[in-house]
């Protein structure tokens, strides 16, 4: 156990963890051959690949063979031969916030973390969440500066950040470039030095972490786990303490990268275990796995994750509801924080309602249906999680009219959140976090650049936050955030009408404060996404029996008159006349057409 380094890499989205982790499983030998030609080995998925993010965590199992003399071995059991081979054990952790909780669990999972920080690019938000976590867990942390090759590198400059920031010495930051190999075997070195080996048993009985799980085709679900007392041997029955659910283990080894079958894994080893479970829901991140006939005490730290975007998902066309359906179960297989439950609308027909960790969770899995899957389908437009007299609701369609006289008990979510920006877009920073509801707590200066902490109502980063953000920091300025508290809050519901009908997929809960804005942005984007029909079209927005918005869109125009030449005005009348009484007939009996581009650009405003 004494040459066991459990660590993980941590850093905001796109700052070089998983080339990183390439670099580290090439220079161990961990990969060879055609594997060393795939970028971001660890990134199976390739919209992670593309979008430059980890969505899923991956583990892997590395073997270092230190020279005599080369490290230092104030760390290790002197007992080791002059040259022991050391076991990393990397565990590649996602960078957005929408998968922060797996990074809790994985940084749970290790004694040490490697602190990225990209050179062309500085502190950003993420980096600061992940390293207090850390910094909270009391991991060994290694500051990090990354691609330090690229012309565009501000090394000194992101050095006195780190130092200012975090308090690290300057003696302690590396420089690396994951890319070009410069600084990683230095990097590999300083891990075996300064993380702590895994510390002994404490008690005979087993505890195991599950930090992950995912759905192989070959294998079923596999479940990863850091084992922090005890043994799991292949053929033991466990059990999973959150539900007190059992299960057989059927096999069980290492990622080194690929599956390495083992008899065992035991106190302070990262690996797998396959089980005869079906349902990838009962592996759940956090949990604690014990042995049936010698159960252990729960790890702490488990929570269950809970959905706090949510969409109703619809085929484009009715006969592709059954692959629509094969294609979310599919997914859900492979995701289980991924929510699904039928849905059914009267305009759209059957559908399905699915719960998200975040707006990228919704769009990394859309993505994947059109992709993967080949589904077309189109969403309604993204809706919160309110508590209406107390209990949960997801869609304004639940919310309810406005109840006349009596006022109800509503609550909305608020964030904590937390922007690092450059000192001079600060300004329209803050003036955007105003104008969406949002209470300025501490700014912080260090450098050229500044944190600043804030509460807001987490439906105002539903839509564009992110576009806006970059829009008014040119692109500089990061966001991080965490779930804070359920606030009593002024709502209505917004119901918006065509043709004097009601689409209930474009109802929308709204603060009083942002009604008319709302509405008349509503009804305008709708105008002009709605195409021309034969009949006119109204477009409404309203609140309870009150209209705080309207629209036309006007009917096609046929010159019916265009054959006629000369002779009385009157026939031109009658013609005129008949033509719309025909358009008034049209319009009532007529169904208006709301194409899918007109539901995906409400997504935009």
């Amino acid at each position: 156990m004494k040459n066991i380094r459990n660590f993980a890499i941590i850093a905001h989205v796109d700052h070089g963890k998983s080339t990183l982790a390439d670099r580290l499983m090439a220079i161990t030998g961990t990969l060879s051959g055609k594997d060393l030609l795939q970028e971001q080995f660890l990134d199976s998925n390739p919209i992670s690949r593309e979008r430059g993010i980890t969505i899923k965590l991956a583990p892997v199992r590395m073997m270092y063979k230190s020279e005599k003399g080369e490290v230092r071995r104030e760390n290790y059991d002197k007992n080791l031969s002059p040259s022991p081979k050391f076991i990393l054990n990397l565990i590649d952790t996602p960078g957005h916030v929408d998968f922060s909780y797996e990074v809790v669990r994985t940084l749970y999972a290790c004694e040490g973390a490697v602190l990225v920080v990209d050179a062309t690019k500085g502190i950003q938000a993420q980096t600061v969440s992940h390293y207090n976590v850390a910094k909270s867990l009391g991991l060994k942390i290694i500051p990090v500066i990354n691609k330090i090759d690229l012309d565009s590198a501000e090394i000194e400059k992101t050095e006195n950040e780190i130092i200012e920031a975090f308090g690290f010495e300057k003696n302690e930051i590396l420089r690396i470039s994951a890319k070009s190999g410069i600084g990683i075997e230095e990097l590999i070195k300083v891990i075996i030095e300064k993380v702590p080996p895994p510390s002994p048993s404490l008690n005979d009985k087993t505890q195991a972490l599950i930090f992950d799980s995912k759905y192989d085709e070959h294998r079923g679900i596999v479940i990863f786990v850091r084992v922090k007392s005890g043994s799991i041997k292949k053929g033991d029955e466990i059990m999973f303490l959150s539900d007190k659910s059992k299960a057989l283990v059927m096999d069980i080894g290492y990622m080194s990268p690929n599956y390495s079958s083992q008899k065992e894994i035991k106190n302070g080893e990262v690996g797998y275990v396959i089980t005869n479970v079906k349902d990838i829901t009962q592996a759940k991140v956090g949990d604690t796995m014990t042995l049936s006939n010698n159960p252990g005490e729960s790890l702490p730290g488990y929570k269950e994750q809970k959905p706090f975007v949510f969409l109703s998902i619809y085929p484009t066309s009715s006969v592709d509801f059954q692959n629509l359906r094969k294609a979310l179960y599919s997914l859900k297989l492979t995701d289980a924080s991924l929510e699904i439950t039928p849905d059914y609308s009267t305009i759209f027909g059957s559908g399905f309602r699915c719960g998200f960790l975040g707006l990228l969770h919704s769009q990394i899995v859309i993505e994947r249906l059109e992709r993967e899957y080949y589904v077309d389908a189109f969403t309604a437009p993204p809706s919160i999680v309110y508590k209406v007299e107390g209990k949960e609701i997801s869609s304004p369609k639940d919310f309810g009219p406005p109840a006349g006289g009596s006022k109800k008990e509503i609550a909305e979510p608020y964030i904590l959140g937390e922007i690092y920006t450059p000192v001079e877009y600060l300004g329209g920073v803050l003036d955007l976090v105003y104008s969406l509801r949002g209470k300025e707590g501490d700014i912080l200066y260090f450098g050229s650049q500044t944190r600043i902490t804030f509460e807001m109502p987490m439906a105002s980063i539903v839509y564009d936050f992110y576009d806006r953000l970059k829009s008014a920091s040119s692109g500089y300025a990061s966001f991080d955030y965490e779930f804070l508290e359920y606030r009593e809050s002024n709502l209505d519901r917004m119901d918006i009408s065509v043709n004097d009908v009601i689409v209930p997929e474009l109802s929308f809960i709204v603060h009083k404060s942002q009604t008319d804005s709302f509405a008349r942005k509503i009804v305008k984007t709708l105008s002009e996404s709605i195409p021309k029909h034969n009949f006119q079209i109204t477009v409404r927005a309203q609140v309870g029996g009150k209209i705080i918005a309207s629209e036309k869109i006007g009917a096609y125009m046929k010159a019916v008159t265009e054959k006629l030449y000369g002779g009385d005005r009157t026939r031109k009348d009658k013609l005129l006349e008949k033509q719309k009484k025909g358009k008034k007939k049209m319009k009532s009996i007529g169904r208006v057409n709301v194409p899918k581009e007109a539901f995906m650009s409400v997504l935009k405003i």
